[in-house]
């Protein structure tokens, strides 16, 4: 038998049974979020089916008429200058029993791993993505499908319109379904990929897989594609501009020769192991080896992964274009997709019918001022016969004499960008001394750009902005006392002036102008390096990678930037602490002389106060 619990035992029970102030006040809780999650739910579901109803949304089975691009071309702006045409486009449509099972696989392995079970979009990638947008790491969650939308299936203006991002989500996750609902079962999925595959911009001018296979390997058959050409590949479509590999290649020997000896046979494109795109390559054979191989199964062992990660990306040789400014040529290609297809969109229908006349910001006649300057400064001190080559660039009496001082001074290359600072507009761009040089060394690479992907040490350049950091923040004045006298700053750091003199106490504007060394690294520690770090973006610098691991350091510009980001940050020192960016067009056109997009002149962003700047 059970015995009754005294009342003693039996009190709490009973007290915890009544419902309390604070039970009351979370069920009241519950229900007002129970509530709310309905009227959010219904007011989706509204939307959604509105969204979905809208007659101007295209017919997925319009995904079957692929686009074919007309030529277009780029002036300079006088409009009168043409500096390029494009067009020509390199495409040739494939058939999914023509694309090999690994090139499915990386596609699918790095851009949408359940594209084979997912029914146009992928709800836990999106939610994930949203958590880390939350934590500061903003990124992607579309799937395959959804992209191939937004290249093909939705409106031009919505997708170009950066106001209108929440509506062309939704929309986007609409087409998708009904693409997946066109086009059912896993046939169904079988074109989607191929149409995919077909549809993908590949940089330098390749559309489609097929094209980009010959364009870069000289590979015809799609079938004999390596396993690390095959991930290389895979991984362009996220940034063709960014990635192609024709533009990211260095020229090397076949054979070891001296540093700066002439090679004696063909030189061969390489891409350095280095560089990002050859790590997104590897980034993908990893998640391919970690088993996201649907179609491939275990036909790769682990020795093959290992192979190809450490596998030469070889280019074949390339038929340059002669294209006048041809560095800011490629700058203009780029914002061009930037501009008609939306961010991070890499090609559209706009784009690819062509016809397009474009209006660039450059200035013909300062672009080949600015070319012959680098060359005198570059290609002339270390020509065999200085004189001859000064005077084939326009120097009547030859080689000036500060440019036979510049001979054996190991200057290899030079590049030079010219902003107007009120607008934005780049007005001369040359990416390297001579983009048109018959050979390239190891030292002259002479189709790399190294005004917009060249990642180089500001050095003392950067200083102004560490003090602006300072002054801007109140925590020093252009009449603050430091002491130039030698310190060590942790960790056996102890920096130098340049001369290696010490003057004592110096006020910031004398530290500043005279470019001193210990000011500069005691006012980073009174900043703080990641402020600096996070003020200098502000300002228009990108910097190579998210963080800075430079330490006091960064005072004395070691934290690597491209040129013409710092560049632009100047304009915004120039602009009075107003950001504007930087900019390559005026205009777009089709050929009946209708604008394409509507450019407005940058309304720019306060990034310090006029004083402070």
């Amino acid at each position: 038998m059970h015995e009754t619990p005294p009342a003693a035992l039996r009190q709490p029970y009973l007290e915890r049974s009544q419902p309390s102030t604070a039970g009351l006040i979370a069920l009241v809780i519950w229900i007002l979020f129970a509530a709310l999650a309905m009227v959010l739910a219904t007011g989706t579901v509204m939307a959604f089916s509105k969204l979905a109803s809208d007659p101007n949304l295209p017919n997925p089975r319009d995904l079957e008429k692929l686009g074919f691009q007309e030529e277009s071309i780029i002036y300079d702006r006088t409009g009168k200058v043409e500096l390029a045409r494009f067009g020509q486009t390199k495409r040739s449509v494939v058939t999914f029993d023509q694309i090999p099972a690994v090139a499915i696989d990386a596609q699918t392995a790095i851009e949408d791993k359940t594209f084979w079970e997912n029914s146009g979009f992928d709800p836990v990638a999106i939610i994930s993505a949203a958590v880390d947008s939350l934590r500061g790491r903003a990124r992607g969650a579309s799937t395959i499908t959804q992209q191939l939308v937004r290249q093909r299936l939705l409106e031009p203006e919505l997708v170009q319109d950066p106001s209108r991002q929440a509506e062309r989500k939704l929309k986007e996750i609409i087409q998708s379904i009904r693409l997946t609902e066109a086009f059912p079962g896993i046939e169904g999925k079988k074109q989607i990929i191929t149409a995919y595959l077909n549809q993908n911009y590949y940089g330098n001018q390749a559309y489609g897989i097929k094209a980009a296979a010959q364009v870069y390997f000289g590979v015809t058959d799609l079938q004999k594609l390596t396993l690390a050409q095959a991930a290389i590949l895979a991984g362009l479509p996220k940034s063709p501009s960014n990635y192609d590999l024709v533009l990211n290649a260095v020229e090397e020997c076949p054979v070891a020769i001296a540093e700066d000896a002439e090679c004696p046979q063909p030189t061969k494109l390489v891409v350095p192991q280095d560089s990002e795109v050859v790590q997104r390559r590897n980034q993908i054979l990893g998640l391919m080896e970690d088993g996201r191989m649907t179609l491939s199964g275990n036909r790769y062992s682990q020795a093959d992964f290992e192979a190809a990660k450490k596998e030469e990306v070889v280019v074949t040789p390339q038929t340059t274009p002669q294209w006048k400014a041809p560095h800011f040529v490629w700058a203009v290609q780029k914002e061009l997709a930037t501009r008609l297809c939306g961010e991070g969109v890499p090609t559209c229908n706009v784009l690819e019918s062509g016809g397009l006349r474009i209006t660039s910001t450059l200035d013909w006649k300062l672009q080949q001022i600015g070319e012959k300057w680098v060359q005198a400064a570059a290609i002339v001190p270390n020509a065999k016969n200085p004189d001859t080559a000064a005077k084939a660039i326009g120097f009547k009496n030859g080689a000036q004499p500060w440019m036979k001082n510049l001979r054996g001074r190991q200057i290899r290359n030079g590049a030079l960008v010219a902003l107007d600072y009120q607008t934005g507009e780049l007005v001369a761009y040359v990416g390297s001394a001579n983009y048109y040089a018959a050979k390239s060394t190891a030292k002259f690479q002479a189709k790399y750009d190294v005004v917009g992907s060249g990642y180089r040490q500001p050095g003392s350049a950067f200083k102004p902005f560490n003090y602006l950091t300072a002054i801007d923040a109140g925590r020093l004045r252009a009449s603050t006392m430091l002491m130039d006298s030698g310190v060590d700053f942790g960790g056996k750091y102890t920096p130098a002036d340049a001369d290696n003199l010490e003057r004592g106490p110096v006020r910031v504007r004398t530290a500043l102008q005279f470019s001193l060394n210990i000011p500069s690294v005691k006012t980073m520690q009174i900043n703080g390096p990641d402020e600096v770090f996070q003020r200098a973006q502000d300002f228009g610098m990108r910097f190579k990678g998210e963080t800075t691991q430079a330490g006091l350091a960064l005072a004395l510009g070691v934290q690597e930037v491209r040129p013409i980001d710092l560049v632009t940050a100047y304009g915004t020192l120039a602009n009075g602490g107003t950001y504007i960016g930087h900019a390559t067009i005026l205009t777009i056109k089709i050929t009946s002389g209708q604008p394409v997009a509507t450019i407005d002149p940058p309304a720019g962003t306060k990034a310090a106060s006029p004083q402070a700047a």
